[in-house]
């Protein structure tokens, strides 16, 4: 009762209300909501202040930014999330912030656009080498096929596709990325209402800001051949992953091409399956099965591993160290 209480005194103001209501279509800095909102930032700063310390916002930061999501993965925030979706998007102060929200979105995505375009001619090139990413993606629904999940963590998200890709067979979904280039792409990709349970937000593979145990799905989708210590990356994901839960790793097999190291910043040349099998026998995993999916000049593994729903040891997150 004490909690339904704090939510309903927190909420009960019309400019909360209102900032409640934005946050629950994606993530939004205080500037944006200041444009929203037509008040100043002071004004919304305070706000926000409330709204997080009565646990129904998330203060994402993101070096000198901050974003704020609406909190999820709570009784509270269920109940929260009921309120807000009895709102009428025809009342008249709604569906103005609603415009005000959809121009900024669009502002996003030309950004993002212009962003692709720079980047586009190298990832085509790579694209080109590898399997079809249908094929790919159709292989990782195959491997979770009848299974049930509550919580997502993909590794190294990048523009969102995975989270994407797995939304409906979760409750959250939270992708985590070093680029903030990279964040800004996939929260465009996912501003639209069927992705509203998963959220994105800045963090280092080698120190996920995450409790022990927290999700019972963790993706490392072609991120690996990037980390100068794979094995460490694995297992900070294995610290994160609950007893019973499912990691699935995505990457090449082994290969020659040494001029993606230069021209493409790979610091691994693919990996043998029991070089993986390895690593995750080493911190508590057991691999279930291993595919190989065939490329033009790059082949395409998928691991599938599981933490025994008997074991509680995970061991220790890896500290400061460089980026990844």
């Amino acid at each position: 009762m004490d909690q339904v209480l704090a939510l309903l005194r927190a909420a009960g103001e019309p400019n909360r209300l209102r900032i409640l209501a934005l946050c629950a279509h994606g993530d939004l800095t205080v500037s944006e909501l200041t444009r929203i909102l037509g008040e100043s930032q002071p004004s919304v700063s305070r706000h926000l202040k409330l709204l997080c310390n009565a646990g129904l916002l998330e203060r994402l930061q993101e070096g000198s930014w901050a974003f704020f999501h609406l909190a999820s993965g709570t009784p509270i925030a269920d109940i929260l999330r009921s309120l807000i979706d009895q709102i009428d998007d025809a009342d008249g102060l709604v569906a103005q912030d609603r415009r005000r929200l959809d121009e900024i979105k669009d502002g996003r995505a030309k950004l993002a656009e212009a962003y692709f375009r720079e980047a586009a001619g190298s990832w085509d090139q790579i694209r080109a080498l590898h399997v079809d990413e249908g094929v790919v993606e159709n292989a990782i629904q195959d491997l979770l096929a009848g299974e049930t999940h509550d919580s997502l963590l993909d590794i190294g998200t990048g523009t969102g596709r995975m989270l994407q890709l797995l939304s409906d067979r979760v409750r959250v979904a939270v992708g985590v990325d070093q680029s903030r280039d990279m964040l800004a792409v996939a929260r465009t990709n996912l501003s639209a209402a069927r992705y509203r349970n998963c959220n994105v937000r800045q963090a280092d593979m080698y120190q996920l800001p995450f409790d022990d145990q927290s999700f019972d799905l963790v993706i490392l989708h072609m991120v690996l051949h990037f980390a100068d210590e794979p094995g460490d990356a694995i297992r900070e994901a294995a610290r994160v992953l609950k007893p019973g839960g499912a990691f699935v790793v995505v990457d090449f097999a082994p290969h020659a091409m040494e001029e993606l190291r230069d021209q493409h910043a790979h610091r691994r040349l693919g990996f043998r399956t029991e070089e993986v099998g390895r690593w995750v026998a080493d911190h508590g995993l057991q691999t279930i099965d291993v595919r190989t999916l065939p490329g033009n000049s790059l082949d395409v593994t998928i691991w599938k591993t599981r933490r025994p729903a008997d074991v509680q040891s995970i061991g220790t997150p890896i500290r400061p160290r460089a980026s990844a």
